[in-house]
């Protein structure tokens, strides 16, 4: 046993420890200490050495165990991170025997912490295009539900990679294209939708509501649903809208071409008819070109219907002096051509006619206006000979004229006006020396 304390005295030497025990043996010594005694002690001292090392050694191997399951805690985490991402160059591992654990724990922290900072990133950047993805879907969903975004991004949480990045970047890419197709086509019915219902004066809110409410939306951050279900009911709409255009036309036209021949027959003036000057155009113009605000609203057509109808209930009160009045004008032609007028249609018996009810005032005056034009006509084809026959008559005239001229024994008299019938009597000398020997008894045979 002293050679242990002896030992341990030469481990000691040259340290406090060393110099403590010297100290002691010299105590001993002036005491007269027994070896037994020394040696006793020296054992309890190397005793309870022995348990500080193994306490500081079993310390130490907690450490190194904690130091161990620390970096191989973070590796595996780095690891994961890197299966997630997608990355595997971020972080190569050096050879161990050559690091110790602190060393190899510091060079795994910033990677890690790196690794942290790239998944924030990435769950930002799918959780913006997800959201964009999202929203697109919504527009052009057939139903009002959004989805559960954050349970799609919880899925992508095991799966951050830049592939998986630019998947959803060409479906979005995808997405968008079809969005701004569907919304260029929505606009065009809108537009048409829009101008149609200007025409027809129909209320556009509320038509494009009935089909989606989001399309009478004027904000900038409101978006239009353009589902197929959408652009569907805008086509079937416009479609509708036209055929209920061409429905109006047809009937404009045939109400503006019954007030026309109103007007035609009851002479109207000018003043009633320029209140439908607007609506004039449409017997002329084609369908695509009628674009005027509510030209072919109810409320016009109702007017026109209630001028017809109005104008259809004075026909008969006037339609009468109508009658009269073009049958004077067929005489007034007739009697300026030398023809004999239709003793059909002669005042005393239209008048019968008319106040019996056999017969239709407007049938009536459309064979009187027959008759005019066959007058017309007739008296067209006879004017030069009329012209000639005119003249003649007048040339008799003078010479009847002149005939009693020269009877008159006061002739040559100054009396007021004697110079105004000596030239006519000039002219008509000079106008009967032209005049056929033969006309005046053919004419008066």
């Amino acid at each position: 046993m002293v050679g242990v304390g002896a030992g341990l005295g030469l481990v000691m030497e040259g340290t406090s420890c060393g110099a403590l025990l010297k100290e002691l043996q010299q105590i001993w010594a002036e005491i007269g200490e027994s070896e037994g005694e020394k040696n006793k002690v020296l054992l309890d001292i190397e005793r309870e050495c022995l348990e500080v090392y193994r306490r500081k050694v079993d310390d130490a191997n907690r450490t190194r165990v904690q130091l161990h399951q620390s970096v191989a805690a973070k590796e595996a985490e780095v690891a994961s991170l890197m299966a997630t991402l997608g990355e595997h160059k971020l972080y190569m591992k050096k050879d161990k025997g050559i690091l110790s654990l602190k060393e190899q724990l510091a060079a795994v922290v910033p990677v890690l912490e790196n690794l942290k900072c790239k998944k924030e990133e990435r769950i930002k950047q799918f959780s913006d295009i997800r959201s964009q993805i999202e929203k697109i879907r919504f527009e052009l969903s057939e139903y009002d539900d959004q989805g559960d975004n954050e349970s799609s991004l919880a899925e992508d949480q095991h799966d951050l990679s830049t592939r998986k990045l630019n998947s959803y970047q060409a479906q979005l890419r995808a997405l968008q294209k079809d969005k701004s197709e569907r919304l260029r086509k929505v606009l065009e019915y809108i537009n048409e939708v829009h101008s149609l219902c200007g025409v027809l004066g129909i209320d556009f809110g509320t038509t494009v509501n009935e089909i989606h409410p989001s399309l009478h939306q004027n904000g900038v951050e409101q978006s239009r649903n353009i589902s197929n279900s959408t652009l569907d009911g805008l086509a079937s709409t416009v479609s509708k809208l036209k055929t209920e255009r061409k429905s109006r036309i047809q009937k404009m036209r045939e109400r503006m071409e019954s007030l026309c021949q109103l007007w035609k027959l009851m002479d109207s003036p000018e003043e009633e008819k320029r209140q439908f000057s607007k609506v004039m155009g449409i017997l002329i113009l084609p369908e695509e070109g009628i674009t005027s605000s509510g030209v072919l609203s109810q409320e016009i057509i109702d007017k026109v219907e209630a001028e017809v109808e109005r104008l259809t209930k004075l026909k008969t009160s006037r339609l009468k002096d109508i009658v009269m009045k073009r049958r004077r004008e067929l005489e007034e032609i007739c009697e300026n051509a030398h023809i004999e007028p239709d003793v059909s249609t002669a005042p005393e018996q239209t008048d019968a006619l008319i106040d019996s009810g056999l017969m239709d005032p407007s049938a009536l005056l459309a064979n009187i206006e027959s008759q005019i034009l066959k007058a017309k006509e007739e008296s067209l084809s006879r004017k030069e000979i009329m012209d000639r026959i005119n003249k003649w008559i007048a040339a008799c005239d003078e010479e009847a004229w002149l005939e009693e001229y020269n009877q008159d024994p006061k002739r040559y008299s100054a009396g007021r006006g004697a110079h105004i019938n000596l030239k006519r009597a000039e002219k008509a000398r000079i106008l009967v020396t032209k005049i056929p020997k033969f006309s005046k008894v053919w004419w008066t045979t």
